[in-house]
């Protein structure tokens, strides 16, 4: 072993050095000075947060605020490192604020140019300046209240983080995001977001909203109406669960409307905002049985529990927790979610879209032409001649109505009463406030995935020998997928065994699958064997081989239903959970209002 000439000599970094090394970990961008900031307006108790940026936050960052302020004294303690009024570090599991490190300004002040000016009630303004680390010392300034932070030219002496920042519309746009989350939780604080870089543009701006007495809640669904859509607060589902202390709000939106990306998920531990794994996990697994590969929800859920049950400090940006009982967190997440998607639920969104596809578009409008509008003198001329027209051609009016025979069914279930099949696929169903569209093989897929399942958690499932054993052929690695989980279908009403080298002969099926094509159920539970992979654990793929199994079970498309039968079938996904979405995670039906019918039509 070859020694170094020299030993290497231990000694300790420069104190300026020390805090740009930190302020890569608590700043790694704009947007995260901005979340920090934002943060301390918070823990201050501020009423209102304007921020202005520039250049997409390289050039400034200005964040003021309404709070109770710092005293001229403290200002250039406020600088320092590990420096905080939050804690004294005797109990570090007890935090109940944003901050409580005491690096946020500090780290700053390491790699920028820093302007804090702040005032006290009933004191008087002061200011201090940072450069590079470097204080200035405190000065007399005018301010009315609370405090104001400049931050200018980010990352001035650490050049090399410069090129590790994205365009200045990625920026800008990380900063708004961070400020929509934050806001999200605080519905009773003003936020406005002013961009600086082209004149002055105004990109966020968020009242203040007013307590309902009535209903806590309320002021927390406007604000993530004011954040998240329309679409959002009226399509989501309140959900709410607790737990062994923890305590679970918030509101979950219908697998329907999920989106492509995973970028309206917020998820909130004591009102600060993580994008914690364990979370995000749940989050997926109550979803898992009714949304489509690749869609993602929308939900904004609220966990609440004592300071003592999580560990906030494990991460520098705080992004992430640990929670004492990760289990017991993970099943209240899963279980609520999955309770409050089970009911019967019309997608607003999926109703809407389908008027707007469906609107005919005026001929003289797509061609460019301006629509041609009649003046109201001729519509009544027109009007008085048809008149004697229409009096001709209508029958002479009786001198009583003589009712209709009453329908067997009333339209006052939630999905209706069947009147009409549509391509032999589609059937169509008259409700009390208007129409529903039931896509029949989607719907009764779902109704034999939850049948099945439900058999399989009652004990053996039913099942029907076959008279004569079905042998498939197929793949070698599928016939050898299907022969090592031969004794966990069986537990599903599939019994099967190896048939030579890639073959399998199938001797019973589960008797809701009864007279379904046994070499295609094979294949696709092969399928639904490889697309799990073994990762989601034994239930998981046991859910997989039943969802397979179930679209084999299912009524066809083309089939020609009675009445009764599709009556029965919209009777029994009333009574269904998940009903809404097949196995797939597609929408099962849309409903129309009468007011959507109309705006069809022009009416509205």
């Amino acid at each position: 072993m070859t020694l170094p000439a020299a030993l290497p000599t231990i000694r300790p970094l420069d104190p300026h050095a020390i805090n740009r090394i930190a302020a890569g970990e608590v700043v790694e961008r704009p947007a995260s000075a901005v979340k920090e900031l934002v943060e301390n307006a918070l823990d201050a108790g501020a009423t209102r947060i304007d921020v202005a940026i520039r250049e997409g936050g390289r050039a400034l960052i200005r964040v003021e605020d309404d709070g109770c302020g710092i005293r001229a004294g403290e200002l250039p303690l406020a600088l320092a490192r590990h420096a905080t009024s939050k804690t004294d570090g005797a109990d570090l599991l007890d935090i109940r604020s944003f901050g409580f490190r005491g690096e946020a300004l500090a780290s700053l002040a390491a790699v920028a140019r820093l302007t804090l000016t702040s005032r006290v009630a009933g004191e008087e303004a002061a200011v201090i300046a940072a450069e590079g680390g470097r204080l200035a010392p405190v000065r007399p300034a005018a301010l009315s209240r609370g405090s104001v932070v400049e931050v200018r030219d980010l990352f001035f002496a650490t050049p090399a983080r410069l090129k590790f920042l994205r365009g200045t519309r990625a920026e800008a746009q990380a900063i708004a995001d961070v400020l929509r989350r934050l806001a999200m939780a605080e519905p009773f604080v003003a936020f406005t977001l002013r961009d600086l870089t082209e004149g002055e543009r105004l990109v966020i701006r968020l009242d203040a909203e007013v307590p309902d007495l009535g209903d806590p809640r309320e002021a927390l669904r406007r604000r993530l109406r004011a954040v998240m859509g329309r679409g959002f607060s009226e399509g989501a589902v309140a959900v709410e669960a607790e737990r062994e202390g923890h305590h679970l709000t918030g509101w979950a939106g219908l697998p329907a409307e999920a989106r492509g990306a995973a970028t309206a998920q917020h998820v909130y531990v004591n009102g600060r905002p993580v994008r914690d794994k364990l979370l995000l996990g749940a989050l997926r697994a109550g979803y898992m049985d009714v949304l489509a590969s690749g869609r993602h929800p929308m939900a904004a859920l609220f966990l609440d529990c004592d300071p003592h049950l999580v560990d906030v400090n494990v991460h520098p940006a705080k992004a992430e927790v640990r929670f004492r009982d990760a289990d017991c967190v993970r099943g209240l997440v899963v279980g609520a979610l999955r309770r409050a998607l089970a009911p019967l639920r019309p997608a607003p969104l999926l109703a809407e879209d389908l008027v707007e596809a469906a609107r005919p578009e005026p001929l003289a409008a797509s061609l460019g032409f301006p629509e041609p509008r009649p003046s109201p003198r001729a519509v009544e001329a027109a009007f008085r001649a048809q008149a004697p027209a229409f009096a001709e051609a209508m029958p002479p009016a009786a001198p009583w109505v003589t009712a209709p025979e009453p329908a067997p069914e009333e339209p006052d279930h939630p999905l209706g009463v069947a009147r009409a099949q549509l391509h032999g696929n589609w059937i169509v169903a008259e409700t009390a406030e208007g129409l529903v569209l039931v896509d029949q093989h989607a719907a009764h897929e779902r109704l034999v995935y939850e049948r099945l399942k439900r058999e399989a958690a009652r004990g053996p499932v039913p099942t029907q020998a076959l008279l004569i054993p079905l042998v498939v052929e197929m793949a070698e690695d599928e016939a050898q997928r299907l022969a090592d989980a031969a004794s966990d279908l069986a537990r599903l009403g599939l019994v099967l065994e190896g048939f030579g080298r890639g073959a399998v002969a199938l001797r019973e099926v589960p008797a809701a699958l009864a007279g379904a094509d046994g070499a295609a159920l094979l294949h696709d539970v092969a399928d639904a064997l490889a697309e799990d992979g073994g990762a989601g654990g034994l239930q998981r793929r046991l859910d997989a081989v039943l969802a397979s199994a179930a679209c084999h079970g299912s009524v066809r498309s083309g089939r020609r239903l009675r009445p009764e039968e599709m009556n029965a079938l919209l009777r029994e996904m009333e009574r269904t959970p998940n009903a809404g979405q097949c196995n797939h995670g597609r929408p099962t039906f849309v409903a129309l209002r009468l007011q959507d019918i109309e705006r069809l039509f022009g009416r509205r």
